[in-house]
């Protein structure tokens, strides 16, 4: 549940704030499988339920994002900078904003996949959310960092989430590469119109990988300073 009186969650550590934002998108993105179940299944009641479902977190992560920006103080006594913490807010944000985006261009278009990459595509979307959640795990552990002044064992711990978050990043990616050959063989075969937006889903999915390896990124820049 997203709470709304900034207060109550910046507690003892300024850094709750953008953990509780990464626990809203992940709330929101993991609602992309059940989505993907009765959109594959031709199930488009069940679809456009969890569809909503998704748009509601996303706006509920969305809200936290403004109230944290707001209310995020100008200088923060801690080894990590405001920007830092602007800047993997604004990645954790546009995981959720991609979420809600390709279940809405699904569900308007009432897209159906052929047979040869009906079957992976859930893979494909499984293996993202976990790039997600190894995300959410390396960030969980930032105030751990912040106690122990980005030293000590903490720092290798966090180094082995990051470099575990970049193999399952890479995972997306070769899973990426086998969908988008299977579609090219039968594409010919399919509207062209139809075809075109296959391919943006696959992107936008794909990006779900990369923009949470993003924030792997920013936190290992964060360790170095």
């Amino acid at each position: 549940m997203v709470r709304t009186t900034i207060s109550s969650l910046f507690g003892s550590s300024p850094v709750r704030p953008l953990q509780q934002h990464m626990q809203s998108v992940q709330e929101c993105i993991v609602e992309l499988i059940p989505f993907f179940e009765a959109a594959l299944n031709g199930d488009w009641a069940e679809a456009k339920k969890q569809q909503t479902k998704i748009a509601k977190l996303e706006n509920q992560a969305d809200k936290l994002k403004r109230d944290l920006r707001l209310h995020l103080p100008k200088s923060l006594f801690m080894p990590v900078s405001r920007r830092d913490l602007l800047e993997v807010l604004r990645m954790q944000d546009n995981i959720a904003n991609k979420a809600k985006d390709i279940a809405g261009l699904i569900i308007g278009r009432k897209m159906t996949f052929p047979d040869a990459i009906n079957s992976q595509m859930l893979d494909f979307v499984k293996r993202c959310i976990d790039a997600s959640k190894q995300a959410q795990t390396a960030i969980n552990e930032l105030d751990e960092l912040v106690e122990t002044g980005f030293g000590g064992g903490e720092v290798q711990l966090v180094q082995g989430m990051i470099k575990k978050l970049d193999e399952i990043e890479s995972d997306t990616d070769k899973i990426q590469v086998v969908i988008r050959e299977k579609l090219f063989k039968v594409e010919k075969e399919l509207p062209p119109i139809d075809v075109m937006f296959m391919y943006k889903v696959l992107d936008w999915i794909g990006d779900l990988g990369d923009l949470s390896q993003r924030v792997g990124s920013r936190l290992e820049l964060m360790l170095a300073r």
